[in-house]
């Protein structure tokens, strides 16, 4: 089910604090295809590394929200992905991501 900005924010946040760390370190992004950019680009291991991912109700909310997390200090950058990258993520960095 698509979320507005605000859910998507509380969860995400939700998360960064179950798990631990500082926003910078975590890197936020947005993209179409969960599998190929944070399993394959970004060499994210399910089961070792802490990840989320939450369909937005827009590719435009979706970029609105990763910028409120680069705000915030996370790592990553604007201008990824394409119309249709409604999909936003964000994944505890380790020595095994990319970054």
């Amino acid at each position: 089910m698509a979320k507005s900005k605000q859910e998507i924010i509380a969860d995400i946040n939700a998360h960064i604090a179950d798990c631990g760390g500082r926003y910078s370190d975590w890197y936020a992004g947005i993209t179409e295809d969960t599998k190929r950019r944070v399993f394959e680009e970004h060499g994210v291991e399910k089961g070792k590394d802490p990840y989320i991912w939450r369909t937005a109700v827009s590719s435009v909310v979706a970029r609105e929200t990763e910028k409120y997390f680069l705000d915030l200090r996370c790592d990553g950058g604007s201008g990824g992905g394409d119309d249709d990258a409604d999909i936003v993520y964000a994944y505890k960095k380790s020595s095994r991501t990319d970054p």
